[in-house]
Parts: C-alpha cells; sequence; structure tokens
C-alpha cells in the first residue's frame, strides 16, 4: 500500500518509510517502568503510554517529571490482566458499576468482551485516568488503550476522540473503519497494519523485528512495543508475558536496531510529533 495524501505528515515527503515506536504499559510496576525509560533515552522507542491506574503509575509520573522532553499518552484502561497484582478503578465504585467484576475491581482480560457488552458510555471512567495526570502536572501527548483496540467498541472510540479534542491530543487507531474517520476530519493516520509485539513469538523475536524493519513499506506505520527488564519483579507480575517484554527490552536498546534504521533510511517518530501534526489539521 502506498501512503495516502490524507495521511501524510507535514515535512515528510509520501515515499518516506515512517514508524512511530511507542512503549505501552507504562506504570505496570518499576521494572517495566526503568525499561521504557532506557528504551527511549538509549533504544528506538519514541513515546509511551502511562496506565493511571496501576501499581507503579506514581514512580512513572515521577520519572516523566524529570524528563519533559519525553512524549507521553494515557494508556486508558478498563481491564486488568494481572490477578495477582490487580488494579482498578479511579472514579468511585458507586459512580460505574458497569465496569465492575464480583470484586470491584476491573475485570480480566479474558472478561473484555463481557466488559465491553454491559459497560455504559456514561460510565466510562477514561476522564478520571486523564486528570490524574493533569492533576500531576503532566501534559500527555495522546490518548490510546490497554488491551482494547481502539477502545473496543465504535462509541468508545468517539467518545475518547471527544475527550482528546477537548485537550488538544492525538488518538492512535487500530483498525481500519477508525483511521477512516480520522481521515475524513483531516488528520493523519496509519496507512498500514498496526503491530502490536505480544504478537510475535518469543523465540526469534528479533529476526522478527529486523525483518519487519526491513520490509517497512513507505507511509506512516506504528508498533506497540512492551518493554521490561525480566527481572524477579517481572516474573512475579507478569508470568505469561515477561519474556515478550525483555525480548522487546534486548531488541529496542541493541546497536542492531540503530544500525537497520540508518540502513534502511527510516524515521522514527513518537506522538509528540503526530499530536503536532493534529494541532496543524484541526
Amino acid at each position: 500500500m502506498t501512503a495516502r495524501p490524507s495521511a501524510s505528515l507535514p515535512g515528510f515527503p509520501p515515499e518516506a518509510r515512517l514508524l512511530i515506536v511507542n512503549a505501552d504499559d507504562f506504570g505496570l510496576h518499576s521494572e517495566v517502568n526503568e525499561a521504557v525509560i532506557r528504551s527511549i533515552e538509549d533504544g528506538l522507542a519514541a513515546s509511551c503510554s502511562l496506565m493511571t491506574p496501576c501499581p507503579g503509575a506514581a514512580h512513572a509520573m515521577a520519572l516523566l517529571r524529570e524528563r519533559p522532553e519525553i512524549p507521553f499518552g494515557v494508556h486508558l484502561t478498563l481491564v486488568c490482566e494481572q490477578p495477582g497484582h490487580p488494579w482498578g478503578p479511579l472514579a468511585p465504585r458507586a459512580l460505574i458499576p458497569s465496569l465492575l467484576d464480583a470484586a470491584g475491581g476491573f475485570p480480566s482480560f479474558e472478561d473484555a468482551p463481557g466488559v465491553l457488552a454491559r459497560a455504559r458510555l456514561d460510565e466510562i471512567e477514561f476522564r478520571a485516568q486523564l486528570r490524574a495526570v493533569l492533576d500531576a502536572g503532566l501534559e500527555p501527548s495522546h490518548l490510546d488503550w490497554h488491551c482494547l483496540a481502539d477502545g473496543g467498541r465504535q462509541d468508545v472510540f468517539e467518545l475518547t476522540l471527544e475527550l482528546a479534542d477537548e485537550h488538544g491530543l492525538a488518538v492512535r487507531a487500530w483498525l481500519e473503519p477508525s483511521r477512516e474517520l480520522l481521515r475524513a476530519r483531516g488528520l493523519p493516520a496509519l496507512d498500514h497494519d498496526f503491530l502490536d509485539s505480544f504478537a510475535l513469538d518469543v523465540e526469534g523475536r528479533a529476526e522478527a523485528y529486523a525483518r519487519a524493519l526491513r520490509e517497512l513499506p513507505p507511509g506512516l506505520s506504528e508498533w506497540a512495543v512492551h518493554p521490561g527488564l525480566g527481572g524477579p519483579a517481572s516474573q512475579a507480575a507478569d508470568p505469561d508475558g515477561w519474556r515478550v517484554r525483555s525480548g522487546d527490552h534486548e531488541f529496542l536498546t541493541s546497536p542492531q536496531a540503530r544500525e537497520l534504521l540508518r540502513q534502511e533510511g527510516i524515521t522514527v517518530l513518537g506522538y509528540g510529533e503526530i499530536r503536532r501534526a493534529w494541532a496543524e489539521r484541526r
């Protein structure tokens, strides 16, 4: 697929190979937080997304206050996929009963279809999650979602877009209907399929990333990566996912990755650039 003029970014020709590399799940816990920062400061990642309800959110926000140059978004969440280290809503539970499981927290990832089926739009607590960042004196670049492609429902995507418009933020769009909605508004959107790093096998991970860089087409693409250090805290909190996170961190901070970008002439972007492009089109 060639780049669509409506999706091109200011300052780049249509034949440019542009890649957003955004580190998701910032705030999950301290080892993820440290890996995200390393992946941005010493690696390929160019922005990140913060989960405000998570146990490591305060630590993550402290790291961001020390690094105002790092663009970050709010990783909006309605599910918790780590039952050993649970997190729950920021809004008062009495106001959001349709979002909660029997224990009064966010349901598991496996119950995502259930929560999407029953969630009332007026109870979606995305405003509270964004407010936690704003009240901390931080300025995000964009909004996206944890474990739910484009929010999981069209009305949830549109709700998020309204919230972003209020605050001058960009919004990630994975799926073609959402991307078409952005293009109809004259906003830059991805030209190609979105890569979620959890879709890659643990074995041969570096090779898969290298192949993806060599084959990256012209236009705007995005990788959602999930770096983690893979230490004891990561293994205890995330027994099913820590190897994915460790592999992401290893590749993103590797000399091989930097060299491949140079050889292929790929420009890596963060959501700071995307937010500025949206501001010019709004």
